[in-house]
């Protein structure tokens, strides 16, 4: 199918304003308010490319390895977000297990088991308040089935899933969601946010990401001030206190799909522009404390025409890092007060 964007067309946030406005992605989550954690699993409806870019310096991850475009398994089954630090890297099992007895995965000639491929990545939330207490039988695995079981087109945000128990900051983090539409161009972002920095502007209740909001997604921001932001503390608004300072105590963690056809390698180029949109939502990104990592899945429902293939590439890397912005703040916009933190929209009540 050509990609043929129409007459002057404009970017535009999808119906849902969610990831699943990519055709072929389903979201669900798993967690507790009581442990504070969770877990979400993006699926994809057939097998799809994928590929990673980890840029924060505390990463925990699966199958990262994998996705480099030398390695023999170039496609997907499914992306896990988790908390839980590395015992959440179990809820990937947990999706593994729920797959194959689907019979999804890969196929290596006449083996008569599939072995589902699922990357994924963990964030930092066990010193949260909540209770951790579960022993040898961590949560994750099951909550990685019941993620996939609860997949649907339409998720909450905030205080949900892999941002059930994240922190952003001083205040309550969470997990957001946005996409954006550009002719027949899909692309959805969705973004754990657990970041030591801040995601707004210091001596404001303005959003680093105000200039990229779409249809007062995130309660129509104000202009963030024009002068002055380098010249405060590089940590206001950081988490505060030790455990914020700890190597792998945060980390912001997101998912970027397209419906586009993309090859391997052109899809890690396209995470590797994704993660500027860290950068435009969170101060500072990708420090020695954090474990920032970003996923691509091209869910190949368009083709790209080859005499359009460069300047089709560089629009969606474009579009790509401005959805994660956006994901990202919304994330933290959607986040309620948990466990004695302020969400946003508290926070920004409260003058």
């Amino acid at each position: 199918m050509p990609l043929d964007p129409g007459p002057a067309p404009v970017i535009a946030p999808g119906p849902r304003n969610l990831i699943t406005d990519v055709d072929g992605i389903t979201v669900g989550h798993a967690g507790s308010t009581a442990v504070r954690s969770g877990t979400t699993v993006l699926l994809t409806d057939t097998r799809a490319v994928a590929a990673a870019d980890v840029r924060g310096g505390a990463p925990g991850t699966r199958e990262t390895d994998l996705l480099d475009p030398s390695c023999l398994v170039d496609t997907i089954d499914a992306v896990v977000l988790s908390g839980g630090s590395s015992y959440g890297l179990d809820a990937a099992s947990g999706a593994v297990a729920w797959l194959g007895a689907r019979d999804r995965g890969f196929r290596l000639g006449a083996t008569p088991r599939v072995s589902p491929i699922v990357p994924g990545a963990v964030l930092f939330d066990l010193a949260n308040g909540g209770d951790k207490a579960w022993g040898e039988i961590p949560p994750y695995r099951a909550w990685g089935i019941e993620a996939c079981e609860n997949a649907a087109a339409d998720f909450a945000l905030g205080n949900v899933g892999a941002g059930m128990g994240a922190l952003v900051g001083d205040l309550k983090g969470g997990l957001g969601s946005a996409s954006a539409i550009f002719g027949e161009m899909q692309v959805g972002a969705m973004v754990a946010v657990n970041a030591f920095g801040s995601a707004v502007a210091p001596g404001t209740t303005t959003m680093w990401a105000a200039p990229y909001e779409l249809a007062d997604e995130l309660g129509h921001q104000d202009a963030l001030p024009a002068n002055g932001a380098a010249a405060q503390s590089p940590f206001a608004g950081c988490r505060p206190g030790v455990e914020g300072t700890a190597a792998g105590a945060n980390t912001t963690l997101g998912i970027l799909a397209t419906n586009l056809v993309l090859t391997a390698s052109e899809a890690r180029r396209i995470a590797i522009m994704a993660q500027d949109g860290l950068a435009r939502a969170l101060r500072p990104i990708h420090s020695h404390v954090d474990g920032d990592t970003i996923f691509v899945v091209s869910t190949g429902k368009v083709a790209i025409p080859e005499t359009d293939r460069l300047v089709t590439l560089l629009r969606l890397g474009a579009m790509a890092a401005d959805t994660v912005t956006r994901a990202a703040a919304r994330g933290v916009y959607a986040a309620d007060d948990l466990g004695g933190v302020p969400g946003y929209r508290t926070r920004r009540a409260a003058g």
